[in-house]
């Protein structure tokens, strides 16, 4: 199983209002030019959506929240894991980092339908060079 992982920073914002609010952050946002690695929407309750957002660039990411008065938290740490798809490749990805008592407290992952997959590993922030290093190996 080939793959590649690295730390990725990640912030949250949360938007109460009108359903469209997140589709226009996001628009503004890349008007900026402010790019996404990944991204979730959960909602909150029947008026409020949580947006994690995992920029390209997160100095820009802040400055631009800084500029524009968007509410932010963080940055947080995670790591991104990108390879080869296979049966049970994120079973050896979760398994490597148990192996070397890594936790994982939550993660996220697709495939492209092309034979490759991403996975976001969510990680307290002592957690992430321990766990690029353990799947290094």
């Amino acid at each position: 199983m080939a793959y590649t992982s690295r730390k990725l920073e990640y912030f949250y914002a949360t938007l109460t209002g009108q359903g469209n609010d997140a589709s226009e952050l996001l628009d503004s946002l890349a008007s900026l030019g402010v790019n996404f690695l990944a991204l979730t929407l959960v909602p909150m309750g029947p008026d409020s959506t949580q947006l994690t957002l995992f920029p390209e660039d997160s100095a820009q990411l802040q400055r631009i929240a800084k500029q524009t008065g968007l509410p932010i938290n963080g940055p947080h740490q995670a790591v991104v894991v990108q390879g080869d798809d296979e049966i049970g490749a994120l079973a050896g990805i979760h398994r490597q980092l148990s192996n070397e008592k890594v936790e994982v407290f939550a993660s996220n992952a697709v495939t492209d339908g092309k034979g490759r997959f991403g996975c976001v590993l969510f990680l307290r922030p002592e957690e992430a060079e321990r766990a690029v290093r353990a799947l290094a190996r």
